[in-house]
This record gives C-alpha cells, sequence and structure tokens, in this order.
C-alpha cells in the first residue's frame, strides 16, 4: 500500500481540509532528513508554482530522484509549459455548442463539475497528470481551439471549488483516508489490465489465474482492471498489459499514464510504440543488421509504388498493414491485378504498408524474451491447407494450426541468437519475437510486445515456473526503483 504524502509550500495551505499527518511543507519533503528507508512513496505536489528550479519544480525533481512515484512529474511540468497543439479528434470529446466564447474551466485531478467536458478534462489530465489545471477555450471560424492551459494552484480556489477539489484528490488516491484492510498482506499492488469483450486476448482465463496466484507467492496483489479503470491506476504499484495492444486504442492510453505516475509497466508505451508499427519495426531490424524477409516499404502517395515494387520483388508477395495482430491485416497476392486490389484496400487503413517476399514455412518460432533473457519457446505450425499461423473466415471464426513447446536448450542457437538481438533492439520488457528458420538461415518476422501465455501452450514446458518468473521481473523492478 502506498504511502501518500502530500507537499504544499506550507502546512497552513490545508488548514481548510481534513487535518492530516500526510501533509509536510515543500521545505521539509526537501530536506537531507527525509526518511530515506520510506516505501512505495506517492508524492501529490501541490506547491503554488511549478516554474523551473522553485520549490515546486525541485520536490517532482526530487520525488523522482528518490524513487517516489509524484504528480506532476518533472517531464508533464515541462510539457504543459510549452506551446500545446490541439488535434481535432481531442476536441471532439467536448461539447460546447451551448457555451459563449471564451470558456474557462478547472479541471481537477481529471475531473470538472462542467459535464460537457468531463471526457476532455480526463484526456488532459491523462496527458500532464497536473493536479490542477486551468483551461481557456475560445471560439476561431466557428471552431473551438484550446486557448491556454496551465497549472493552478489549490491555494487560490473559491469556497465553491473546495469541496470538488478534495472529493477528486480523493477519488484519485482513495487510500488517502482510508484506514488499511487489516488482512491485507501484499508488499505490492499490480493492476493486470484485460478486456473481457477481446474474442483472441494474449492470455486465456486459466493463463490469467495463474499470474494472480505468482503474484501472491511472492507476496504482491494482482487486481484484475479493464478499460474503465484508468483513474484508478494511483492505487498500484506495476501495471501488466494483457490485452492486445495498439497505440490508438486503450492499452497505450493506459501505459503512458501509468508510466507518468511511476508504475513499473509491463510493456512499456516505447515498446508498444515500436512492436506495433510493422514498418517501424521494419526499418529498425533492417538497419541494425537483423535478417527479416526482403521487405519494401510502399507509399500510396507515390505514383510509382507498384512499378518500383516489381522491380525489385517477385511474385508472390506478402502485404501487411503496420498494426496487424494475429494475422490480420495480412495479404498474399500473386499477380498484379490483385497487388493493385489489396494494396488499394490496405490503402485506405495507412498511407504507408509493408510488401514482404513469401517465405513459405511448415512453423514459425516464437521466442519468449524477457529482461533480455529467453524465457519460452514454441513452434506454431499454419493453420490446415493455410499459408499463416490464423486463418480468419468472412463468418468470423477464426481457425489456427497446432504448437509444439520446447525446452530452450532443444532450439537451435541461431534462432535464439538472433530473437535476442532483435527483441534487443526494443528494450528489456517482454516480446515475443517471430522467426523462420530456412536451412542454416533465419529470418525475424516481427517482435511482439505482449506476446501469447497461453495455459498449456506457452507454459507447457516450464508450468507454473514461468508466471513466476514474469512475476517476480515485476518485483525485481519495484524494488529497484525503492517503491
Amino acid at each position: 500500500m502506498a504511502n501518500l504524502v502530500i507537499v504544499t509550500d506550507q502546512p497552513s495551505d490545508w488548514h481548510q481540509y481534513f487535518p492530516s499527518e500526510q501533509v509536510v511543507s515543500v521545505d521539509q519533503y526537501l530536506k537531507n532528513s527525509w526518511p530515506q528507508k520510506l516505501r512505495n512513496v506517492q508524492v501529490v505536489n501541490l506547491c503554488r508554482n511549478y516554474d523551473y528550479m522553485s520549490s515546486g519544480y525541485y520536490c517532482s525533481l526530487m520525488a523522482e530522484a528518490r524513487g517516489h512515484r509524484v504528480i506532476p512529474r518533472v517531464m508533464a511540468i515541462n510539457d504543459i509549459s510549452q506551446p500545446f497543439l490541439v488535434s481535432s479528434s481531442l476536441m471532439k470529446l467536448a461539447r460546447l455548442e451551448a457555451f459563449d466564447s471564451p470558456l474557462r474551466c478547472k479541471i481537477y485531478f481529471g475531473r470538472t463539475p462542467q459535464k460537457s467536458l468531463e471526457k476532455l478534462a480526463r484526456h488532459l489530465f491523462e496527458l500532464f497528470m497536473v493536479p490542477v489545471i486551468e483551461l481557456e477555450l475560445i471560439r476561431h471560424n466557428g471552431q473551438w481551439q484550446i486557448q491556454g492551459i496551465a497549472p493552478f494552484p489549490f491555494q487560490d480556489l473559491e469556497d465553491s471549488e473546495q469541496d470538488f477539489f478534495i472529493e477528486s484528490l480523493a477519488q484519485f488516491s482513495n487510500k488517502i483516508w482510508r484506514t488499511p484492510r487489516q488482512s491485507k498482506k501484499s508488499r505490492y499492488d499490480l493492476a493486470m489490465l484485460v478486456d473481457e469483450n477481446e474474442k483472441m486476448p494474449p492470455s486465456d482465463a486459466a493463463a490469467l489465474r495463474r499470474f494472480t496466484r505468482a503474484a501472491s507467492r511472492l507476496g504482491m496483489s494482482l487486481e484484475t482492471i479493464g478499460p474503465d479503470d484508468q483513474s484508478r491506476l494511483g492505487e498500484f504499484d506495476g501495471l501488466f498489459i494483457r490485452a492486445t495492444t495498439n497505440i490508438s486504442d486503450f492499452t497505450y492510453r493506459f501505459a503512458k499514464s501509468a508510466e507518468k505516475l511511476g508504475l513499473v509497466v509491463m510493456d512499456d508505451p516505447e515498446s508498444i510504440m515500436k512492436c506495433t508499427n510493422k514498418v517501424f519495426l521494419t526499418e529498425l531490424l533492417q538497419r541494425n543488421k537483423v535478417q527479416t524477409p526482403k521487405s519494401i516499404i510502399i507509399q500510396s502517395f507515390n505514383p510509382d509504388w507498384k512499378r518500383e515494387l516489381m522491380a525489385e520483388m517477385a511474385f508472390p508477395l506478402v502485404l501487411k498493414i503496420p498494426d496487424g495482430a494475429f494475422s490480420r491485416g495480412v495479404v498474399k497476392v500473386g499477380s498484379e491485378a490483385e497487388l493493385e486490389r489489396e494494396a488499394q484496400l490496405l490503402f485506405e487503413k495507412s498511407v504507408l504498408i509493408l510488401a514482404q517476399a513469401f517465405m513459405p514455412t511448415e512453423f514459425d518460432w516464437r521466442i519468449g524474451i524477457m529482461n533480455r533473457q529467453p524465457i519460452f519457446a514454441c513452434k506454431y505450425m499454419m493453420s490446415r491447407g493455410h499459408w499463416q499461423i490464423y486463418q480468419h473466415f468472412s463468418s468470423g471464426r477464426v481457425s489456427s494450426g497446432g504448437f509444439e513447446t520446447l525446452d530452450l536448450k532443444q532450439v537451435p542457437k541461431n534462432v535464439l541468437d538472433t530473437a535476442l538481438k532483435a527483441a534487443n533492439l526494443i528494450g528489456s520488457g517482454l516480446y515475443g519475437v517471430d522467426l523462420k528458420a530456412i536451412g542454416d538461415q533465419v529470418y525475424v518476422i516481427e517482435v511482439n510486445d505482449n506476446p501469447s501465455i497461453d495455459h498449456h501452450v506457452e507454459d507447457a514446458v516450464l508450468g507454473d515456473l514461468l508466471y513466476d518468473r514474469i512475476m517476480t521481473e515485476f518485483l525485481r523492478r519495484i524494488q529497484m526503483r525503492g517503491f
């Protein structure tokens, strides 16, 4: 359970709220005599001024240096002071037709009393993680725009605003005034993000239960959360994502928010960004001399893309949309007519698509890697009568091939070495590297940032030890940060 510390310029700032030993002055917090052994600290920095080299700035800076989880983080302080460019999609979160321009409101830990701005408020808090934000909107040429966004000192809140502020603070970190449950024995709290509506999740229900048991064996609590629970991230010390990741959906937002809060995140937003885009991944692997199937990135805005592609490659070809998963968004073409038709369909979703040489094999290797070490190995067989592991039918049905899980000692050295080299270009998280072995040559197909881990499949050799190893890595990382 987190030790929550509220830092203000002086304790008298807090006199109108609940008395609490958790409120300290910034001078007290910055002293070298601050208890170094106090672990798992969550700091809410409510100083009046976050300007560079101010006491408020140094409060967040020192908190990060001490391994404390803090809002706002120094990066957020720097970001919110920069000119803010807002996308049209972000402004669609607000319904402002009935309001006069300009419009000013305050955002308290992602909440605002103005119902029409709730989604926008939550999104801006997720971006910056600043306790109180003052937002100004103006109408220009018939369109609403953000005119200003800046931290607002809670000390200057009017009486009518104070109740909403403290209610929002309590909701953000619901452990502030609550007495810890006597039955709670866990050292750390982890959140496991899943999507109950996902048809092909990265872990089945049996595997999720084994992750929970593994965490418990290590003295940690692993709680399942869903897409609507982003506001709860401040309760936890780590986030384990077990929903299929995508840069444009809730998984990436959760990862970014958790990272800003200082949680240990697996997988982290940078890994999600790098792995979920096949165009980026192909460029990264090729530049670092990791062998891949011959690949060319084609652009919808290049009128000569087909001629240039045909000058370099021959049919059959495989076309891939950058962010496909589980064999979706991947098509094989065997003629110019098919190429033209399928490419145009994919160009409707992305201005860049990937063309690769078709390399038929009976199976793909999948090497699971965590913290730059292999942890499991599988052979995934192609779906019967199909060229991919997964075959998607128009009815919505999906079929897949068989599998064989092997002891790592049974895996050819060049397969392991190539998988490690590829994964190490991404980071030190949990990855699944897909490879094809043809003769003595090994080719990387892709690196997955949250690989499938299903009961009786990836764990068939190690059993519960696989789940223990992953949860132990969470424990190690949390302890390294001094939470």
